[in-house]
């Protein structure tokens, strides 16, 4: 079996703060969490945050390693992009920013023009682009 459009995609990345990370994601963007997991102290277990929407063919999972923890080390081009095909709501950002979220301006003046780039905790940034998947 090959990949195809159907395929689930699972987006993992590392967290300092699973508590935070899901307050931005969760309380601010409105994921729902999907599936939690506490880990133990050997090797290898970790805590587990998975987050996502109900209908949609991906999710979000953050994981944090009590024991050896792993440091986040995005860059400012490590963009997760939302296509909400419309105006990004203001009271949007203000929750994104109220639960940790830091708007910033993107690299790529083309983010800039076409929606609203926010800061999670750990550094990574969610793009709010304003255009549909088809116009992008």
């Amino acid at each position: 079996m090959v990949p195809n459009g159907r395929s689930h995609l699972r987006i993992a990345r590392p967290s300092r703060d699973l508590g935070a990370a899901e307050r931005f994601w969760a309380d601010g963007l409105g994921l729902g969490v999907l599936w939690r997991a506490e880990g133990g102290t050997a090797p290898g277990e970790h805590d587990l945050l998975m987050l996502g929407l109900p209908d949609a063919d991906w999710h979000l999972e953050l994981v944090h390693d009590p024991v050896d923890p792993v440091e986040p080390r995005p860059t400012e081009e490590d963009l997760l992009v939302l296509y909400v095909d419309g105006p990004v709501p203001d009271d949007l950002v203000a929750r994104l920013e109220a639960n940790g979220g830091r708007r910033v301006s993107a690299p790529n003046p083309y983010w800039n023009e076409w929606g609203v780039t926010v800061e999670d905790p750990d550094g990574y940034r969610l793009v709010l682009c304003t255009r549909s998947w088809s116009n992008a």
